[in-house]
Order: structure tokens, then C-alpha cells, then sequence
């Protein structure tokens, strides 16, 4: 009974676990039902419960008689040999296909879904110690990636439970002049020259060294303290960008705001207030998703920002289900084509067709074109050609402090024959 599952008469987890602990290193295939709450609430738990050891006698007849456990509510698993990682996972693609036929439930053919995540045992890994949990992560990030089975990415995984602890640090890191900021300039091809610049968050850790922007922004937006990190961000812009006109330099200053904040009316109290009484002159980034939440808030911010005086920039256009319903509504001075594209300029004439397309689109709206990524004298080239606006990449210059940027100022992009002030 230590060793079974009551409901299905499969294995359990304890009966994998204690399979995967001996011998030669070998894979744990976890396969979970997809749609399993729905499927469950349609056919009732009993039913549930007879899919699932169908489903389980299925795969071990389909692995040469192998044990199937029951490792949770709604996730089956077994132990397979492979020679790599690639065999491993291809051979966990085709059960699922295989096992995925329809189940015949009281008459009726019940239609399921897999999808294997995969590990390796015998491999240690410091976040995630028992092959079972890598696998049972494997199976989300399988559905994420929108894959049929995927083996345990430890990169994309990263460590929860390290960053769980940077978030009661994050709100004392900002007082503690632990975070800067840098700085990428946008090069305007008829001014010829660098007229603006996007100012970009970094967290130095006195233990971490650097914290990447990709783990803190989506801590700070998941739990709240978006908010106070966006307004650090807005005064220290404003306050970097008085130092750069005390210098002679005159610069547009972006700042990117998240779709969090586009609702929040206080927030936009405060951002219209930093802005009146320094006279700074910022552009705010958004993406055009961030409009999607509450639309009706986020125009009705976005309209204030415009009024006042503050530019608007709908930033990484293309990268994701562009609508052209909002980009008629939200009232932006201008578009930035994502990076994906501009990449792709020099040898893809499908890439060109589109940005050449959006840049046209765009000026027919009233906006400016910026795009992103350039990192090639050809794709500058083309980029003027098409009667882009800006341009922002590695080409131009890489993000880098205040004091890197004002001895950039005078310089030339490298490669770009192009003056940088």
C-alpha cells in the first residue's frame, strides 16, 4: 500500500523514486494530462481515475512493460533508457503520441492530451535535488515552450528560491544607492547625430554582484514594488538628465513603464507632477499589451501623459499579437520596431518588407520610427533608406553609465560612419 496508488493501482511517487535511485543513470519521464481540471469536472473523479490507469497501462505497454506511477493528481511517470538527451526526448514525444489516443469512457471516446517533461538521475543539480521535481518542472516548461516534451532546462528554471529572497532586499537596495542607472543612446538620422537616450535599471548586489533586469523587473512587477523601482527610475532620469544639459547636451530621456502602472492614477499624479516641477523632458516606453488589461484606465493615462507634454513610445512593435485596433487608439509619438526584425535586415528580405512596411504604417499615424537591435553598417544603411527615424543598438553604443556616456558623447558609433553627437 506504501507503494501504490489507491485510486489508479499504479505506482506512486515513493515506487518511482526508489527505482530512479538505483543502477546506471537513466531518465525519469513524467507525462502530464493536459487539461486535466477541465477533463476531470466534465467526466467526475471516478471516471478520472479509470483514464488514468488506462492512460498508465497504455504507456507501460508502449515502454516494453515498463512501471507507471502515479507521481501526482494528474501526472503519470516511468523510467526509460536512452543513450543522450536527444533519444530521451524524442522517444518521450512519440508515447505521448502514441498513448494520446481517445479513452473509451461509459460508451464515449474521451479525447487527452500529453506532455513529457524529462530528467536525468545521477546528475546533481543544486536547486532541484530529486529527478522526479526536475521532471515534474520539465512538464511546465514543456507547455510553455508549447513542445510535446522537453528535458529539464536548468538556465530557464534559475533559482526561485535565491531570487524569493532578493524581494524583502529589493525596497532596501534602492535606498542604499545599490541601483544606477545606464544609459543607450538612440542615434536620429536626420540630425545626425544622438538626440535621446534610454535610461535602463541596474542592481549591483554587495554579494550577487549583478542582478539581471529580466529577474528583478518581474519580481518587482509580481509583488508590487514596480511602483516604487518606476519612480526611483523617473527621478534619477530627471535628475541625470539636468547634469547632461548643464553639460551642453540636450537629450530626450526614455523610460520604460510597466503595464502595472498604466492603470494606477496616483502613479500618473506623481509622474505628471516629477515632470512639471523639473521640466524635464521624458518619453515614456510601454508595450502595446500593457494597454490590453484595462484599456479604458490605460488610454485615459496615456492621454494625461500626452497632454502634459511627456512623449509616449510603444516599445518591442512586432513581437507579439500587434493590434492595429490600439495602435489607432493609444495617442504615441512613437514606434519601436523589436529588435527580431531589424536583425534579420541584412539577408532576410521578408524582415525588410515588414520594417519598411511599419515605418510607412507609422508615419502615416503621426509617429516617429525607432528601431532596435541595429548592430550592422548595412542594417543603418537600410534602415535610412526606409526613412527610419532613429536607431538603437550595439552599433550605435551599448548601455553604459552617466559618466561613460558623457565621454561617448563626442565620439562616432564604431563601424557606423555616423556622428555620435
Amino acid at each position: 500500500m506504501a507503494l501504490h496508488d489507491q485510486e489508479t493501482g499504479l505506482g506512486n511517487r515513493l515506487a518511482l523514486e526508489r527505482l530512479a535511485a538505483g543502477g546506471d543513470p537513466i531518465y525519469v519521464v513524467l507525462f502530464g494530462i493536459d487539461r486535466f481540471e477541465v477533463l476531470r469536472n466534465a467526466i467526475g473523479y471516478d471516471s478520472m481515475a479509470r483514464l488514468l490507469t488506462t492512460v498508465g497501462h497504455r504507456l507501460s505497454a508502449l515502454s516494453g512493460g515498463a512501471q507507471v506511477a502515479r507521481v501526482g493528481a494528474s501526472v503519470l511517470g516511468l523510467l526509460l533508457h536512452a543513450d543522450d538527451d536527444d533519444q530521451a526526448v524524442q522517444t518521450a514525444a512519440r508515447l505521448c503520441d502514441a498513448a494520446q489516443t481517445p479513452v473509451i469512457l461509459n460508451g464515449a471516446p474521451v479525447d487527452i492530451a500529453l506532455t513529457a517533461g524529462l530528467a536525468r538521475t545521477g546528475l546533481a543539480n543544486r536547486t532541484v535535488a530529486s529527478p522526479v521535481d526536475r521532471a515534474s518542472i520539465a512538464v511546465d516548461q514543456a507547455r510553455a515552450a508549447h513542445r510535446r516534451a522537453m528535458g529539464f532546462d536548468a538556465v530557464r528554471y534559475g533559482d526561485p528560491a535565491g531570487n524569493l529572497s532578493l524581494i524583502s532586499e529589493l525596497m532596501a537596495a534602492l535606498d542604499n544607492g545599490e541601483f544606477s542607472l545606464n544609459y543607450q543612446p538612440k542615434y536620429d538620422f536626420r540630425a545626425e547625430g544622438v538626440t535621446a537616450v534610454e535610461a535602463l535599471a541596474r542592481w549591483t548586489h554587495p554579494r550577487r554582484g549583478c542582478v539581471s533586469p529580466d529577474v528583478f523587473v518581474v519580481m518587482a512587477e509580481e509583488t508590487g514594488h514596480i511602483r516604487p523601482l518606476t519612480e526611483w527610475v523617473i527621478h534619477q532620469a530627471i535628475h541625470d538628465q539636468g547634469e547632461l544639459r548643464r553639460a551642453g547636451h540636450d537629450l530626450m530621456v526614455s523610460v520604460n513603464v510597466s503595464g502595472r502602472l498604466l492603470s494606477d492614477e496616483s502613479f500618473a499624479d506623481f509622474a505628471l507632477a516629477a515632470v512639471k516641477a523639473s521640466d524635464a523632458r521624458l518619453c515614456f516606453e510601454i508595450t502595446e499589451t500593457a494597454v490590453v488589461g484595462n484599456p479604458e484606465a490605460a488610454l485615459r493615462i496615456l492621454d494625461r501623459f500626452a497632454e502634459a507634454g511627456i512623449c509616449v513610445s510603444l516599445d518591442d512593435y512586432g513581437s507579439g499579437l500587434s493590434s492595429l485596433t490600439y495602435l489607432k487608439q493609444i495617442r504615441a509619438d512613437e514606434l519601436k520596431i523589436d529588435k527580431s526584425f531589424v536583425l534579420g535586415l541584412d539577408d532576410s528580405a521578408r524582415d525588410a518588407l515588414l520594417v519598411k512596411s511599419t515605418i510607412d504604417l507609422a508615419h502615416g499615424l503621426g509617429m516617429k520610427v525607432t528601431a532596435e537591435g541595429v548592430e550592422t553598417p548595412t542594417a543603418l544603411a537600410l534602415l535610412r533608406g526606409m526613412g527610419c527615424d532613429m536607431a538603437q543598438g550595439y552599433l550605435i553604443g551599448r548601455p553604459v553609465s552617466l559618466p561613460a556616456l558623457f565621454e561617448r558623447l563626442g565620439g562616432a558609433p564604431h563601424g557606423a560612419g555616423v556622428a555620435a553627437a
